[in-house]
């Protein structure tokens, strides 16, 4: 974790920006800082931040103050980011971060697909940092940044119809058994509509249960950001920048089991699921193509190349690909590269 004080410092140069641009289209600067930051980049962030910060905008306007009295109204309401976000900060002022998201990410986790799962993967990134290093009131600001802007953008998936039994040998095999929309066409809402039935996966442990192992639990996020990390390589090209988020979103909850109590991690692993095979379902394309990276690399190099490429989703896969570790997820990274237009 960076101690140089610069993330913290992007972090403030940050805050008076707002989550998002041109009306939904998301402010990804503090997640891609916060990696840099983490893999030894922290010297080039403020660099970074020059090239993209034509991509900010100002922080929103406030509407009316989020009280404990009207939360719920308040809820999954864009216009209101600025109130939810002062709500938070509020709250982290007044009890420690730990309590305040235990007791926020049951009711947000329903709505984890909200802002194309980017709030999420916000807050993943903030709660890393919390958990790595000091508790620094820019890092938790950006905490209550996240959340506040999961909060805004809190958008529930319609009740599913669970597929039967795929994904009995990993999530591989269950996600190469989600069925792809016949219309992919449409924004991120208009599709996630469209998405109805998915294949049940790891009924064990997302299945209500009594006493949920929550270490099993663990094991499938794993299991479920690897096999989606790998699957980029080959399948990325359906939408090279939508289906980042089928492995970073998973992965943001994997960051985050460890801070939250032990009988949050089993439901947090079905909505990882949901929100990883609704993408696919949404994105991926009918057929995969093989890829051979341009050589072999370590992943610290892997990692130069994302950020040398600059752009903010490569920057962020390669990072999810780094926390895997294998030969087929930094393939993935180098292929996220390939499909993407660098940042300039």
């Amino acid at each position: 974790m960076d101690t140089t004080g610069i993330l913290d410092e992007a972090l403030q140069r940050l805050h008076g920006s707002g989550p998002e641009r041109l009306g939904r289209l998301t402010n990804h600067a503090p997640m891609a800082v916060e990696a840099l930051s983490v893999r030894g980049q922290a010297g080039t962030v403020h660099r970074w931040l020059d090239l993209y910060a034509h991509k900010l905008e100002e922080f929103p306007s406030r509407v009316e103050p989020v009280t404990p009295a009207n939360w719920r109204a308040a809820l999954g309401d864009p216009r209101r980011a600025a109130d939810w976000i002062d709500h938070f900060e509020r709250e982290i002022a007044d009890r420690p971060w730990r309590d305040v998201l235990a007791q926020w990410w049951p009711r947000l986790l329903p709505g984890l697909c909200g802002g194309s799962t980017h709030p999420l993967i916000r807050v993943g990134h903030a709660v890393r940092t919390l958990l790595a290093g000091e508790h620094t009131a820019p890092r938790l600001a950006e905490l209550a940044h996240g959340l506040g802007y999961w909060a805004a953008r809190h958008q529930p998936v319609a009740d599913l119809a669970h597929l039967p039994g795929a994904g009995a040998d990993g999530a591989a095999a269950a996600l190469d058994a989600v069925p792809p929309l016949t219309e992919r066409h449409g924004t991120f809402p208009d599709r996630l509509a469209r998405v109805t039935d998915l294949p049940m996966w790891a009924a064990t442990i997302t299945d209500p249960d009594p006493d949920p192992d929550p270490d099993r639990a663990r094991l499938h996020l794993l299991d479920l950001v690897r096999a989606a990390t790998h699957r980029y390589a080959t399948h990325g090209h359906g939408d090279e920048i939508m289906l980042v988020h089928a492995a970073t979103a998973p992965n943001a909850v994997l960051r985050t089991l460890p801070a939250l109590p032990p009988a949050q991690w089993a439901p947090s692993v079905r909505a990882a699921w949901t929100a990883s095979a609704a993408v696919t379902a949404m994105y991926a394309p009918d057929t995969p193509v093989a890829f051979t990276p341009p050589g072999t690399f370590t992943p610290e190099e892997v990692f130069e190349r994302a950020r040398a490429h600059g752009d903010e989703h490569v920057i962020k896969l390669t990072d999810t690909a780094l926390d895997v570790g294998d030969e087929q997820a930094l393939a993935a990274a180098l292929r996220c590269m390939e499909l993407n237009e660098p940042l300039r």
